[in-house]
């Protein structure tokens, strides 16, 4: 079973230094039907004018995970962390018992544009941490790179506080790859570029799909723009 989110369906809003989309309800946009899937908390996919950002906030028990799309988002923490994240790289933060941070545009001529992911964590008030990764476009094209996973995994994936398995790929047109599914397990997926079939559904850019008894997910690339997106596998 597939239930569509199309990216027109979701919540939105502009300040004029960002124009977001919410997959689920967030902030100013509530919506009790589209609260989450199981683990999955938030998914926002953020455009953020030159030079503006996210001043310094607070989080605590949540795994939070950044994937850039174009341009550069900088990072700083109360743990001392500071980085600059750009496509082909991604960042995770376990808030854990408490951390402040700040993200912005790193470029003052440029827009970030990006996917914010919460998920709800299996602890509490852990250590708070973070990482970076790079995910090279050669290890998503044509399938699927494991970017966090909630069990040690040997690959470089983050380990994170959560049983779910995140991956990202890169699909050119006719190309496919598969996932099996547990019976138990549930999945989402999330474009952010391009179309894809998922089982035979058509998604385009901006759609998510909650995909449930199912034995495999087969995504097939159908555009002539390389599709790129984000899968989730959750317990």
């Amino acid at each position: 079973m597939i239930t569509v989110r199309k990216s027109a369906d979701r919540g939105h809003a502009d300040y004029g230094w960002l124009f977001a989309r919410h997959s689920f309800s967030f902030a100013n946009y509530y919506d009790p039907r589209n609260m989450g899937y199981r683990a999955l908390r938030v998914i926002n996919e953020d455009l953020v004018q030159p030079g503006k950002g996210f001043g310094t906030h607070a989080h605590d028990n949540m795994e939070i995970i950044t994937y850039v799309l174009e341009g550069a988002l900088e990072h700083k923490d109360s743990m001392g962390n500071t980085g600059v994240i750009r496509p082909g790289e991604v960042q995770y933060m376990s808030a854990g018992s408490g951390v402040r941070h700040s993200e912005f545009n790193h470029s003052k001529t440029e827009p970030v544009h990006l996917l914010q992911i919460w998920l709800l964590p299996n602890q509490e008030d852990v250590k708070p941490h973070y990482a970076e990764s790079k995910l090279p476009d050669e290890e998503r094209r044509g399938q699927l790179k494991l970017v966090a996973a909630g069990e040690p995994n040997g690959s470089g994936a983050f380990q994170i506080h959560q049983d779910v398995k995140l991956f990202a790929s890169l699909l050119p047109k006719g190309k496919s790859v598969e996932h099996p599914m547990a019976a138990e397990r549930g999945a989402y997926l999330q474009l952010a570029r391009g179309s894809v079939t998922v089982n035979g559904q058509t998604l385009e850019a901006g759609d998510g799909a909650i995909v449930e008894k199912e034995s495999k997910i087969t995504i097939t690339g159908t555009s002539d723009r390389e599709a790129e997106f984000l899968l989730f596998d959750l317990n």
